[in-house]
């Protein structure tokens, strides 16, 4: 059976439930969700003293990352008419309220987030544009279905992705099968060869995976596994930890960092052309 209920603390929560697995998201903290609970134990990391404060960032849950992934040098990017703007790391998806726009029971329970553009990001992105993100939750796993389209009169770049904390009590534990062996640290441009294992010794680590062979990932820990699923548009898997957090993060990005100025498998949508991306969780 499958249920939607809302709790209201300090935000307006919508809780999703299927089986004996629920979601947790709070549309107005950028359409996040906060926690995923599979027979009562938690799946992410949330820093909630962060999360309290709106004038911070939110370490934990799975943050949105639209129009770009990363930092871009100086925050600085120009598009193709030389014009030049700014924005923050990770772009506005992640900080923006977003407005709950369809529910529903009939096949698991989903939720449907809209956000559309306002002066506050053609400001920093000049393009009008409808994001229309859809979390649906099933048993043990759970889908973001990511729509973006574009009501301008020009081509739209942009790239798409996710942050995803996922909690963890010991990270040496930890147990990978990632889709490349070739990683970049971040800021760098050489290619290192992944051999199976992170030296959580480290303060912290920042890497990108490039050349995916596949669209999967998995992650072991202690009895349970973690399968990441992406489609194709996603070029890039990036795993980030800071060390004495207990938290890992595994970030499927359409593009990498910068893409929006370099090109480098940046996405486009076409005037009144809608891009679909998919992303699924399953913890067995």
């Amino acid at each position: 059976m499958s249920t939607i209920t809302t709790e209201n603390d300090q935000y307006l929560t919508y809780i999703l439930a299927d089986g004996d697995s629920q979601i947790a998201v709070v549309p107005e903290r950028g359409g996040i969700v906060t926690s995923w609970k599979i027979q009562g134990k938690e799946v992410f990391y949330l820093d909630a003293e962060r999360f309290k404060d709106p004038s911070l960032s939110v370490r934990g849950g799975i943050p949105l990352l639209f129009p770009i992934c990363g930092n871009l040098p100086d925050d600085t990017y120009t598009l193709e008419d030389d014009e030049t703007y700014q924005l923050k790391q990770h772009g506005f998806g992640r900080t923006l309220p977003w407005e709950v726009t369809q529910q529903s029971t009939d096949d698991g329970a989903s939720i449907t987030l809209t956000l559309t553009s306002s002066e506050e990001t053609l400001a920093v992105y000049p393009f009008d544009f409808q994001l229309d993100y859809i979390y649906t939750l099933k048993g043990n796993t759970l889908e973001q279905r990511f729509r973006h389209t574009n009501l301008s009169d020009e081509p739209m770049p942009f790239s798409t992705g996710t942050h995803p904390y996922f909690a963890v009590a010991d990270k040496a534990k930890l147990g990978f099968d990632l889709p490349s062996t070739d990683y970049k640290v971040k800021d760098g441009n050489k290619v290192f060869n992944f051999d199976g294992q992170f030296d959580f010794t480290q303060d912290e680590i920042d890497v990108a995976f490039i050349n995916l062979e596949d669209q999967t990932a998995t992650v072991k820990d202690g009895s349970s596994t973690l399968t990441l699923s992406f489609d194709e548009n996603y070029s890039t898997l990036v795993f980030w930890t800071v060390k004495g957090k207990d938290f890992y993060c595994l970030e499927p990005w359409s593009g990498p960092r910068n893409a929006i100025n370099t090109g480098d498998f940046l996405l486009s949508a076409s005037p009144q052309e809608t891009v679909e991306t998919v992303i699924t969780m399953t913890v067995s």
